[in-house]
């Protein structure tokens, strides 16, 4: 079981509940590192600009930001990591990808939560292995294949 901190950090109308946080990170995680503690915190887009131009050097905020935690040596946490995600950006890919908010929040839940365990999408064979655990968590969760658009 996923110990979740959900941080609220600013206002927006029809963020997904508590539960529904957790039930994305469990679910993203059970298979993968099931007993693990992380932070999802809801930033707004000034912040979300600040930590990608700070991080990724890109200046314009983005929907999710993972941050791995990487333990000293010799020290055992089950701290795996934060994510910062903008419901601004979520909201507006949402509409331009013709997806339902809490559907498209599901999947950057799911996407930053692989992030954190090391899966990235750099390459194509990288991208296709994410891809595929992304497709199969959110299946879990009765929720379409988001990459449905993409050829």
């Amino acid at each position: 079981m996923i110990d979740l901190d959900l941080q609220i950090a600013c206002e927006f109308d029809d963020l997904p509940s508590e539960a529904q946080f957790s039930l994305w990170a469990n679910t993203a995680l059970k298979n993968l590192k099931p007993d693990a503690e992380m932070t999802i915190r809801i930033s707004d887009a000034q912040e979300s600009q600040q930590l990608n131009s700070e991080y990724r050097g890109k200046d314009k905020p983005t929907n999710v930001l993972s941050f791995e935690f990487e333990a000293p040596p010799g020290i055992d946490l089950p701290l795996i990591g934060d994510l910062v995600i903008c419901p601004e950006i979520v909201k507006k890919e949402s509409i331009e990808q013709e997806k339902t908010f809490h559907n498209h929040f599901a999947h950057m839940v799911v996407h930053g939560c692989l992030h954190l365990l090391g899966f990235d999408h750099i390459d194509k064979d990288e991208a296709n292995e994410m891809e595929s655990l992304e497709k199969q968590i959110l299946s879990g969760l009765a929720i379409d294949d988001p990459y449905r658009d993409d050829v």
